[in-house]
């Protein structure tokens, strides 16, 4: 698993993974390919980031925390300069030198500069997309505003913290965006989570948006990545009766909101959430820390609860925590196999308004990307606008 001290050959792999990923994705079209990435994951951050603009990305979008120090890092590797990220370090302690994690790109590549691609904050608010705006150490050329109804992590509420009877966080005016205020940082914005119909689309565009992020959509046709397998059975589902989502402030060890689609078969059941065997051997989401012998070690609130306590980690922190990293990866039919030929169990996210693809299955089990984009163009004049399609 990647850490700060890992090696050579793991930034070679992941430069050469984000290259082939884009330079597969920017086939056999003309239009604009981005990548997006988390934030809380820091130590493929920047490898990702070189590989992804070898291959032409053209935007690159990211969330789940504040990214100041991205918009900077576009740019010197655009001029072929190195690059230090610093490891954040979790806990009241802090070593006596913050581990830096250093990336060369000489060693890839030397003839010249490279396109930098333009760089998209994900932000719940308009002060926080402000914030982003005047700190960051370079260009924001744009924000993604996600409503909490968008699927995957969510930020949590500002101010006093709620939840419903569900046990859903509860959201109020204090997370009310205010689109004026967007709309005088002078740059684009895109609008995401519920956008499910043309008049959620005609309604981002009347509040300012240069246009809107689909994710829910396009998760369930047929072009996406989900197991085709775990696809057909969320559509039926959703024929049959209706999928229940909720937003889990256990499920994601980040301590984010996590938004969890209930369906058979998956970590949503509480007897399949029992029977996994607690493991972290992806460990994109380990957080690290300060030892008590002084050195920096990697946990992770998911993995197996001796581990984490044993690292320093409170017991509390462990309940109902999934491993994101395993339960993804078995949803886009990438699960690992255990002994006894037993899979990983997959999770689904989604955002609240799974039930509305219905519209898009009248008459038929499945569906297109074409047949989403159809739907949400009915009747509006989109003028080239771009939809960010994902999270």
């Amino acid at each position: 698993m990647l850490t700060h001290r890992s090696v050579q050959h793991s930034q070679d792999v992941l430069v050469l993974a984000a290259y082939v990923e884009v330079a597969m994705a920017k086939q056999g079209h003309d239009g604009v390919v981005g990548i997006n990435l988390l934030t809380k994951v820091q130590i493929p951050t920047v490898p990702t980031l070189y590989g992804a603009m070898l291959a032409g990305v053209d935007y690159v979008v990211m969330g789940a925390g504040v990214p100041t120090n991205i918009p900077g890092i576009l740019e010197q590797l655009a001029q072929g300069q190195e690059v230090d990220l610093a490891l954040n370090i979790v806990g009241g302690t802090t070593p006596d030198t913050i581990p830096s994690l250093h990336f060369n790109p000489a060693r890839y590549h030397s003839s010249g500069t490279l396109q930098r691609p333009k760089f998209i904050g994900i932000v719940s608010s308009h002060v926080l997309a402000t914030a982003l705006a005047k700190r960051s150490n370079g260009p924001v050329d744009g924000f993604v505003v996600e409503r909490p109804s968008a699927g995957g992590h969510n930020a949590p509420p500002r101010g006093q913290f709620t939840v419903d009877g569900d046990g859903n966080p509860e959201y109020g005016e204090r997370d009310r965006v205010n689109f004026e205020v967007m709309l005088t940082l002078g740059v684009p914005f895109w609008i995401g989570g519920g956008i499910t119909t043309p008049e959620k689309v005609q309604e981002a565009f009347e509040l300012g948006a240069a246009g809107v992020q689909v994710g829910t959509l396009f998760a369930y046709c047929r072009e996406s990545g989900m197991d085709p397998v775990l696809r057909e059975q969320i559509l039926a589902d959703v024929q049959s009766s209706s999928v229940n989502v909720t937003t889990s402030m256990r499920a994601s060890s980040t301590g984010y909101p996590f938004k969890v689609a209930s369906a058979t078969r998956t970590i949503s059941e509480p007897d399949i959430y029992e029977a996994r065997e607690r493991k972290c051997d992806v460990g994109y989401l380990r957080e690290a820390f300060v030892s008590s012998r002084g050195t920096i070690g990697y946990r992770c609130a998911a993995e197996p609860v001796a581990a984490y306590v044993r690292k320093g980690g409170l017991l509390e922190d462990t309940v109902g925590r999934t491993c994101l990293c395993n339960g993804l990866l078995s949803t886009c039919g990438l699960g690992q196999v255990r002994a006894g030929a037993h899979q990983e169990p997959p999770i689904i996210t989604s955002g609240d308004c799974i039930n509305e693809i219905r519209p898009l299955l009248a008459g038929r089990n499945s569906y297109g990307a074409d047949d989403v984009i159809a739907h949400l163009r009915a009747g509006i004049a989109v003028d080239n606008r771009v939809a960010f399609v994902g999270k």
